[in-house]
């Protein structure tokens, strides 16, 4: 469960937007009185009131209707309000039993139903999931201040923290009472009265802009296809993804003609292929406008009201700017530490991608020449295009020689699944009994080494309208020794689905995706934590630490033999296209590390505004070239990877933090390294890993938890190695 620790966590980590479906939730101004008779009477059937009989508290799928989100919701925050008030206003002092623990298990109702509904209002949204998430999330805003702003309740936790040397309590317990001090005044509840009144209306709005952005994304995505009339202008395209552009049209009544779908990264996966330079032009102008093309999904008013508002908050709290607030409660530690890695890197980098460029360049020119026409600048829907050329005159390889090797259950199963039995001793099994919330998804027992159930694991691969972009990670159940709980947690991506017998074969970005999303998966299934805020509660830049690492399996030969089998033949995975693809591995690495730090300085420079410089609706996109320039990224071949008015992360959860992917990654390859070091894929290097960091969850301090892992501090060599950057960074 989700508890009022985490609901304050989640305050710092989404800046202010909507707070996430693990945080806890919501109300007006006005107090709530007991459940009623008619909220009493709408329990009945509503699967949601009662602890879910299936194997380890699995949802009820089968049951749950839209319906029954809105009364769960409405009696969850009652409920709660309740138990918290008993907390607050108990005359006894002040104890780690009577206050913290109360407050751990406070709550169940309202935390359970947020969170099933904010995972399928994720993975398959429709109008009414839309409507009860815009409708909602004011109130859980407002519910969430009702909780951390309550004078009484932080009366106590403050109390508590001034004794907590002394409680006799170990080490664990004392860290949940400084998290929960830290984390409440964060969220505002040292302000005075006025203060309070008008942090309550800037979390509020937050909410709604954060919904209202979210939305509006997802509608352009879909609004934003790109209409070919001819299959000849599709050249270049396999059959399969021909046949799925003309499933996509017909689906939006255009029957003979052919729509190219995107996700929402700039970067598009058709692009490499297209022969048609006009099309990609096309389907390149169709992503990077999405957001600011002036229609009813505009997004930019909504950055700038946001941006505003946060600043707002992080001053009042006394902070300098939102990003020197949400950075405080990171590893990192502050504005500067962030700004010193990134600009370490950022020249590096752009050079890189320079000289990439100018190879992308001669190329160009040279079948210009062959061709005897006129040659043409780059541009960055040529990158793709001309990479996977240079690529193939280079080191005669070409990334879609290695697609039939990777059929998705043979990688998932015999790749992902295999490598952590083989690391860690656990198994799987699939099940076909449970209820699945869309028949598009997956289902697997988890097993520990000694044959004890561990986990549920959910796979749901597939892109589609209703399904948010990108690749995630979320919990249905979260584990806990105090509730007695284990985990049920789910993979998500966006896999192009193809047509009805065709094999789903992935390129091999989407094959380490993969295995980095389990990363994230196996952090969940390990976690044996007692309180249920310290399960996977880590910093934002600690985060994607653990899903990093396990995406060096992805190529380790004993795995890689193990699923990189042809899909019709079972030929094993050629050496020499093997070899081809290591040895241009770190090819297009300047691309690839430009355009995410493109992104991430993007993020520090809107978060780190002064106030009389933040942007105006219509200055979002000048004050965007204006980011990217002032730190030296604006090569303009190499967008960032997401643009201001789809850049999701940063009106969500990394918010002042799209920099962590980074900042993990040093720690990543500082424990690759290790591995490496002491013998690779071991069951005791398996087992360390599991108990010195995937297991403990946020109950240990994140930084400690890398040097108990390493035993060293972490160093950002092995990262300028790994990308290829150590020999231009000095």
């Amino acid at each position: 469960m989700t508890h009022p620790l985490a609901a304050a966590l989640a305050i710092a980590l989404t800046s202010m937007v909507a707070a996430p479906p693990s945080a806890h939730a919501a109300l007006q101004e006005a107090p709530v009185s007991a459940p009623s008779a008619a909220q009493a009477d709408q329990a009945q059937g509503n699967p949601l009131f009662a602890e879910s009989t299936l194997p380890l508290q699995y949802p009820h799928f089968d049951q749950l209707k839209d319906e029954h989100f809105g009364p769960a919701f409405d009696a969850g925050m009652a409920q709660e309000l309740q138990e918290i008030e008993a907390i607050a206003d108990n005359p006894e002092p002040a104890t780690f039993e009577n206050t913290i623990v109360a407050l751990e298990r406070s709550g169940k109702l309202l935390s359970n139903a947020r969170r099933i509904f904010g995972n399928l209002n994720g993975t398959d949204t429709n109008d009414t999931r839309r409507k009860i998430n815009s409708d909602y999330a004011p109130r859980f805003a407002a519910h969430r201040d009702a909780i951390v702003l309550n004078p009484a309740l932080f009366a106590r936790i403050d109390a508590l923290n001034t004794q907590r040397d002394s409680l006799g309590l170990d080490a664990e317990s004392v860290r949940l009472i400084e998290r929960y001090h830290t984390s409440y005044v964060r969220a505002g509840a040292a302000l005075d009265d006025a203060q309070k009144a008008r942090l309550k209306e800037i979390n509020s709005r937050s909410a709604e802009l954060g919904t209202q952005f979210s939305d509006n994304v997802l509608a352009e995505v879909n609004d934003s296809a790109v209409i070919v009339d001819t299959v000849e202008e599709l050249d270049g395209m396999s059959d399969a993804q021909i046949a799925t552009a003309a499933a996509a049209a017909a689906s939006r009544g255009l029957e003979g003609k052919y729509a190219i779908t995107l996700l929402n990264t700039t970067g598009q996966p058709p692009l490499p292929q297209l022969n048609n330079r006009d099309v990609r032009r096309r389907v390149h102008e169709a992503s990077v406008n999405r957001g600011s093309r002036g229609n009813q999904w505009d997004n930019t008013a909504i950055v700038a009201e946001v941006l505003a508002l946060r600043d707002e908050r992080a001053r009042m709290l006394g902070y300098d700017s939102s990003a020197a607030f949400v950075l405080a409660d990171e590893t990192a530690g502050s504005v500067q530490a962030v700004n010193d890695m990134l600009a370490r890197l950022a020249p590096a980098a752009v050079a890189n991608a320079r000289k990439e460029g100018e190879k992308l360049q001669a190329m160009i020119d040279q079948e210009q020449a062959a061709k005897g026409e006129p040659t043409f600048q780059l541009e960055p829907w040529d990158w793709a295009y001309y990479t996977e050329k240079v690529r193939k005159a280079e080191y005669d390889f070409d990334d879609n020689e290695m697609k039939p090797y990777f059929e998705m259950r043979n990688v998932l199963e015999n790749g992902v699944l295999f490598a952590a039995t083989e690391l860690f001793g656990i198994t799987f099994k699939e099940r076909h009994d449970l209820p699945k919330y869309h028949p598009d998804t997956w289902v697997y027992d988890v097993f520990d080494k000694d044959g004890s159930h561990l986990s549920i694991f959910i796979f749901d691969p597939y892109a589609r309208p209703s399904k948010r972009g990108g690749a995630w990670m979320n919990s249905y159940v979260g584990q806990s020794e105090l509730e007695g709980t284990l985990p049920v947690v789910a993979n998500h991506q966006n896999i192009p689905k193809p047509p009805e017998g065709e094999p789903t074969l992935l390129t091999w970005d989407e094959v380490t995706t993969m295995f980095h999303e389990f990363g994230h998966a196996l952090h969940g299934l390990f976690s044996d934590v007692k309180y249920p805020s310290f399960f996977m509660n880590v910093p934002r830049d600690f985060v994607e630490f653990p899903s990093q690492v396990n995406e060096m399996w992805a190529d380790w030969p004993s795995i890689l033999a193990n699923y990189a089998k042809h899909y019709q033949t079972g030929e094993a995975l050629p050496q020499d296209l093997l070899d081809k693809k290591l040895a241009s591995s770190l090819f297009n690495e300047g691309f690839r590390t430009t355009e995410y730090l493109a992104a991430s300085m993007l993020d520090q420079y809107l978060h780190q505004l002064p106030t009389a410089q933040l942007p105006a609706a219509d200055q979002i996109m000048a004050t965007e070239a204006a980011a990217l320039q002032a730190a030296g990224m604006d090569y303009a071949a190499v967008p960032p990877r997401y643009r201001t008015p789809y850049f999701s992360h940063i009106m969500g959860g990394y918010a002042a933090a799209y920099y962590a992917y980074i900042w993990s990654e040093v720690l990543d390859a500082n424990t690759v390294e290790w591995i490496e070091a002491n013998g690779g894929l071991k069951r005791e290097n398996g087992d360390r890993l599991r108990e010195t960091l995937l297991s403990r969850g946020g109950a240990k301090d994140a930084s400690e938890l890398f040097v108990d892992f390493t035993g060293h501090e972490p160093r950002i060599e092995p990262l300028l190695k790994k990308r290829g950057l150590d020999a231009t960074s000095e």
